[in-house]
């Protein structure tokens, strides 16, 4: 009798502890240094495992392919267009939670409970430091004007961080006054768009540009980076403004987390999700990634305090996303 209580008790234990997800699955276009240091230190608080998948593209695609068979458990995209894509092909579950409602603001929280945001990435105006006086650039619509022929430098329009910059304009001014900023903008430009935003910040450092459009987390990535120095001195040339300070404010985009409409360790995914919007977690992107938090709670602290606080853009960034298409256009007829 003892023993068939002990084997019945030994297999509900089992099948307790079967329940629980020992490792999950992360499909991510987080660049794998960002993203390891929430990894390793979750791993060390819970001793869940990751198994992590990098994508560059193509993230909705191979999640279609995959269907049901998808081992995808966790969603982790940089930009709003890019959550949004995968929300829009039906491949998200639900992830309603009290506890990220208490720590994220809603307009940073997907309306159907699909994704929410877990870092805010400033997309500022970068200038010389040396040819450009900093008070003569104080809005987004300034950079518009002809006495900057020649000055500004961009990576293309069409790279979502750009293509999100033009959306928040169309949300905010109507999409007439969009086109004729794109328009501005585009005359002047001092080269062709290409690179990507280190190459902006070093054509600062060159002289080729004075004026360009850079996340802030790259002038940080710069910065601090002591295995490439030369790039140390680009950041160092280069100032930050936080543009339309005295009216909207500045404009943001976001990283996001999302579960896989077929995950099998949903429980577990939402637990990870609630934790990387924790006041811990949120420490770790403003300290570590040069990102802002989203906790209402978390003050941006450590190097990324070096460029002062700002006003942000409290837009709903569903609208944003929602004139993704728009902005397209308009870089299309401008040549951006």
């Amino acid at each position: 009798m003892f023993f068939k209580i002990f084997v019945l008790i030994n297999s509900f234990l089992i099948m307790l502890s079967s329940s629980f997800a020992k490792e999950l699955n992360v499909y991510s276009y987080r660049k794998p240094f960002l993203l390891k240091p929430f990894l390793e230190v979750y791993t060390k608080k819970t001793n869940i495992k990751f198994n992590v998948l990098h994508l560059n593209k193509g993230m909705a695609q191979r999640l279609i392919a995959e269907g049901r068979n998808t081992k995808a458990d966790l969603i982790l995209t940089t930009d709003i267009s890019r959550i949004t894509e995968l929300k829009e092909y039906n491949l998200l579950k639900s992830l309603s939670s009290k506890v990220i409602q208490k720590n994220v603001p809603n307009h940073l929280i997907d309306h159907e409970n699909k994704w929410v945001a877990l870092s805010t990435r400033a997309r500022i105006i970068g200038i010389s430091k040396k040819r450009v006086i900093k008070d003569s650039i104080t809005r987004i619509e300034d950079l518009a004007n002809p006495k900057f022929k020649n000055k500004i430098c961009t990576r293309k329009g069409s790279h979502p961080y750009n293509r999100a910059l033009l959306s928040s304009i169309i949300s905010h001014n109507g999409y007439d006054k969009a086109l004729l900023w794109a328009k501005g903008l585009v005359n002047n430009f001092a080269r062709k768009p290409q690179g990507n935003d280190r190459a902006q910040a070093k054509a600062i450092f060159t002289g080729e540009c004075d004026i360009i459009l850079i996340n802030t987390y790259y002038i940080g990535l710069m910065k601090f980076n002591t295995e490439n120095p030369e790039q140390q001195k680009w950041a160092d040339a280069t100032d930050v403004i936080f543009f339309n300070q005295k009216d909207r404010g500045q404009h943001v985009n976001v990283s996001a987390g999302a579960i896989s409409k077929y995950s099998k360790n949903t429980k577990e995914s939402l637990k990870f999700l609630e934790w990387l919007t924790s006041e811990k977690a949120q420490k770790i992107y403003s300290e570590i990634n040069f990102e802002y938090p989203v906790n209402r709670k978390v003050i941006p602290s450590g190097k990324i305090a070096i460029w002062g606080s700002f006003k942000s853009d409290k837009i709903d960034i569903n609208k944003i996303s929602k004139n993704a298409s728009k902005a397209q256009e308009i870089i299309d007829k401008v040549g951006w």
